[in-house]
């Protein structure tokens, strides 16, 4: 199935143009896999509706760049005793991934599938962020996976239109 549907990939630096084409693609009741940057411009104010946007693979835990501005974050909270790896890198890297999933779900009508690749969303610090209404599963491998979303799916077929 997965030869047969379209691949959308974002281009890198585009313009206000460009942009609103690559949107353009995703519409309800069409089969497209688009490729975007995690927290970059498709990241937020964009609506997808219905089945316009089903699923989203999120890969890494958005932690932002090392620089300077993040640097002077880390020592500000550390020097007021908290932790500053988690206020200048993991928290705004967990925000990134929250408004990457909240593509997919816009409304209570909504079904998707969102998938988290980074083995330290198994620790224990990143699942006590995730949302409670979340229902998470641990997949070891691919088979695993595969089941997942087959039975996702299937529990799902009519919410979908599919």
């Amino acid at each position: 199935d997965f030869p047969a549907t379209p691949l959308l990939m974002q281009a890198r630096n585009s313009n206000e143009e460009q942009r609103a084409d690559f949107l353009l693609q995703f519409r309800p009741g069409q089969r497209k896999l688009g490729f975007a940057i995690m927290g970059g411009i498709y990241g937020e104010g964009i609506d997808y509706r219905g089945d316009s946007l089903i699923g989203a693979i999120v890969v890494g835990v958005g932690l932002p760049a090392m620089d300077t501005v993040q640097e002077l974050i880390r020592r500000d909270y550390e020097a007021g005793g908290l932790d500053g790896f988690d206020f200048a890198y993991r928290f705004p890297g967990l925000s990134r991934v929250l408004q990457a999933a909240g593509r997919v779900i816009r409304s209570e009508s909504d079904r998707g599938v969102v998938i988290l690749i980074d083995q330290r969303f198994g620790q224990a610090f990143y699942r006590s962020l995730l949302p409670e209404h979340w229902q998470v599963n641990f997949c070891r491998d691919h088979d695993q996976l595969a089941a997942g979303l087959t039975q996702f799916w299937a529990a799902n077929k009519k919410s979908i239109g599919k």
